[in-house]
This record gives structure tokens, sequence and C-alpha cells, in this order.
């Protein structure tokens, strides 16, 4: 068993690191990024800022910009993978403080390789979106809870509140996963957990508190937080056949916890009937809370399967202690199966390929010059080289940004997501406000908040204005997400 912990901490430690060299660049990390780096500046999500999820992100993150602004986006996705890492071993410590007394490491093991010997998911883990710390305040406050139910009376106040802090700060995290506080705080009702369900429900408000608050007492926050809830509602519209393909590809990526839920629910008559009435209890909730999420982002318009992220640690828990407490469990046979499952689906993950090639042309690869984050590096020293020590940057690609450590105008902290209007994009490319523009397929393409493409005559005009105010200096094929053309340009 102890080569098989061996395997799989070093399996998460070598998925860790390709992610953070290898994996794809994403736009969203940009303004994430330069969201927290504005709140170091003192600036205000909603209020002096556009952002469109919850504001605890960017608040956690603000006090290590240094990182970034050090490091680069390198910096950043070890941070983030760190925040990730942890997320991971709280949710094998819930597995292990949920199991059997004689499955305790047996089920932590399982959670351990499918979650850190997953590629996707380590990926998503180690890029700097919500999906990390979320998952951390989602594994955190299970385990409090788990806490809370088998502890004594003053133990398990304490911990109930901490549970409904970090559920709280979930929801202030990515606003979907406030299903996870509203199921959790009714399933402790409908068991008649009252000793615990005053603290949770103590800690839930009061972090909610913490986080929204700020919002209810400025009116110009409040408008900019609900704004942003409309542009999430103007992306209307209902395709089934995109949903159908999430939710194939969320299987592809989780095969094997879908495997081991499977092989659960298949064999649960045999499941042994040892265990209390609280780990039953908490086992509900995880599953609960789980279908809720899931639920509310497949509703989605267009559901990404990567918005599971948070929330796949509670279904990988789930599946891990039902199969554990099969009669007919033989825990190193299960162990070797799941990490068996687990590499192979990473080695075989087309994600892979995907950070290698840019897909095929007729016959022939169409190889990477260069993985994308040092391609991105490559880059942002091309820029220096044109504008030494410069502080602005006119672009939407904001990876770009955080990589030079340089400032874009204001209306573009969403980067391909800005919020401007005609006359704002014409006055602001008319003022030429940067000696230097780094600009991608993404720059201008995005009409939000629909999401839809700009026509592509208004994306000519603004060009034009571009081509009067600026001059090519260089080039930069296949760059950044999905491989568009990178255009670095020079004040005339």
């Amino acid at each position: 068993m102890k080569v098989l912990w061996i395997l799989a901490l070093g399996a998460f430690a070598v998925l860790g690191a390709a992610a953070v060299w290898m994996g794809g660049l994403n736009q969203d990390e940009g303004w994430y990024l330069y969201a927290a780096n504005l709140v170091a500046e003192g600036k205000v999500p909603y209020r002096d800022f556009f952002y469109t999820q919850g504001p605890l992100l960017p608040v956690v993150y603000s006090p290590f910009a240094w990182v970034w602004r050090s490091w680069g986006m390198l910096g950043a996705r070890i941070f983030t993978l760190l925040i990730g890492a942890m997320s991971v071993l709280f949710t094998a410590a819930l597995a292990r403080r949920l199991a059997p007394s004689d499955r305790r490491n047996e089920a932590a093991l399982l959670v351990l390789l499918l979650l850190g010997a997953n590629l996707y998911h380590v990926y998503y883990l180690a890029i700097p979106k919500t999906y990390a710390l979320a998952s951390l305040f989602v594994s955190t406050g299970f385990y409090l809870l788990c806490v809370a139910l088998g502890g004594s009376c003053s133990v398990a106040r304490a911990a109930a509140v901490g549970a409904g802090l970090c559920l709280a700060f979930a929801a202030g995290t990515r606003i979907s996963l406030s299903a996870l506080l509203a199921t959790t705080g009714l399933s402790l009702l409908l068991a008649r957990r009252w000793k615990d369900l005053l603290p949770f429900c103590i800690g839930g408000f009061a972090g909610l508190a913490l986080v929204y608050g700020p919002c209810l007492v400025d009116s110009r926050t409040l408008d900019g937080l609900l704004a942003a809830q409309r542009y999430h509602a103007a992306r209307g519209g209902f395709d089934p056949v995109w949903t159908v393909g999430s939710l194939s590809r969320l299987v592809r990526w989780y095969l094997p916890t879908f495997v081991v839920v499977g092989l659960y629910a298949f064999e649960s008559r045999r499941a042994a009937a040892d265990d209390d009435c609280g780990t039953r209890q908490l086992l509900r909730m995880l599953l609960l809370g789980f279908l809720a999420v899931f639920a509310v982002q497949m509703l989605a318009p267009f559901p990404y399967e990567d918005y599971q992220v948070p929330i796949m640690g509670l279904l990988a828990v789930f599946g891990a202690i039902g199969l554990v407490r099969l009669e007919c469990n033989r825990g190193i046979f299960l162990a070797l199966l799941t990490l068996g499952m687990a590499f192979a689906c990473s080695f075989g993950s087309p994600l892979l390929e995907k950070w290698a090639t840019n897909g095929q042309d007729r016959f022939w690869s169409l190889k990477k010059s260069a993985y994308e984050l040092p391609q991105l590096r490559r880059a942002a020293a091309k820029i220096e080289s044109i504008d030494p020590g410069g502080k602005d940057l006119l672009t939407q690609d904001l990876y770009l940004a955080i990589e030079t450590g340089r400032k874009v105008p204001r209306g573009l902290e969403m980067g391909p997501f800005a919020m401007l209007t005609d006359c704002e994009w014409r006055d602001l490319l008319e003022s030429a406000p940067c000696r230097v523009a780094a600009l991608s397929g993404y720059t201008f393409a995005i009409k939000p908040p629909e999401c839809t493409e700009r026509p592509l005559e208004q994306q000519m005009e603004y060009w034009e204005i571009l081509k009067r105010r600026y001059e090519l200096v260089d080039r930069e094929d296949a760059f950044g997400q999905n491989s568009t053309t990178l255009l670095i340009l020079r004040r005339k």
C-alpha cells in the first residue's frame, strides 16, 4: 500500500508540473488575475470594474499579486496549484474520516488517485480560475461538517460554524455553488440535527454577510453585481446538442470516478451496514449537494463541463466510501484498478495532444513551435523589447497584460468580454492610449453580453481605425487559447 501512496503522490506531482508548464492558455486566467491586481490597488469588484463571478477570488488572491508580478503566469499557476493540492488533500482526508476504521487509508488513497491522478482535474486546479479556490472551500466545508457530526459538543459547534462559513465562501467564489449551502442546510433540517443546524446557519449567514454584505450597503456595488447577473442571463437560449456533448465530455474526463460510482451502485446490495447514522447522513448530503450544483450548472445556456470541477471531489468521495464498504472489498485490488484507470485515462487524454499540436492539416499534424505558456513568455519579451519599461498595453488578451506586468485601458478588465459600447470602442481606438498594442483573434470578436460574434463589418471598421494609429511590428502565429494570430503593433 505504501508503494501505491508514493505512486499517487508522484502522479499528482508529475501531472501538476505538466499542467503548469504545458497546459493550454485560457483567457479567463488573465482577467481573474487582473481583477486581483485591481483589488490589491484598493479597487472594489462590481463598483470600480466589471466582474461576473463571486467577489472572493480577487480578494483572496490580491495579497499574493506580487507572485505574478515577479514570475508572471508561471508563478500564478504554481500558486493556484498549491491551493488545488490542498483541496485534494482535504477531500482525501474527508474520505478517510468517513470510511470504516479498517478501510480509512484505502478510501483516502482511492480519492487521491481519482482526483490527483486525473490530468483534466489537475489542469483545472492549476490554472488561475475559480476552481482551485472553490474546491478548497467545498472540501474544507464538508470535512468540518464531518467533524461536527461526529464530534463532542463544543468541537461540533465550532466545526459546524466553520462548515457553514466555508460553504458560504464557496458561494462567494462561484455563485452557482450557493446550491451547496442551501441543500446542506436543508439536509440538516430534515435530519433534525438541531445542534448542528443552528451553528451551521450562523456560519453560513456570517460568510454570506462578509462576502456580499458590502454590496448591500453600497448602491454602486449592488448595481454592478446585478449587472453581472444580467450579463449571465443575457446569454440565453438552450442547445441540447451542446448540453449532451458537455455531459459526454465530463464522463470522458472523469471516467475512473464514474466507473467507481457505477461499481458501487451495481454492488450496493453487498454494502456493509456497520456505519453510523452520521456517516450515512453526510454521504447523502454529499450526493444531494453534488446533484443540486450539477443540475444548476447543466441548466446554463452553455454548460461547459469544467464548471463541475469544484464538486467532482464530492462524487469521488461518495464512490470511494461506497466501494470500500462492500463486503467483497479487496483493498489492494481496488487501489490497483483505480490506479490503472487513472494512469490510462491521463496518458490517453486528448489534452496532451491538444497541448502539443494545433490539429491536423489533411495528412500532417500541425506541431506547436512551443507550449502555450513559453510562447506567452516569448511574446511578452517581444513587447518589452519594443517598449522597454512600459506601463500599459492595448490588448484584450489579459494573460499578456499579466505576463508583461502592464495595465490595460479602463473598460478592458474583462478582456474579450469587455462591455464597451460601439462609441466607447471608437473613442478608445482613436485616442491610441498605449504605445504598444497586442491583438489576437479574440480582439473585437465577441459582442457581450450575448457573447455572439460581432458583425464583421464593425470589426473591420475598428481595425481600420487601428491601422491609422498603429503600425505592425511583429506577429506570433498560432498564439494562445485556440491558436489565433497575435499582432504586435506600435503607435505611429
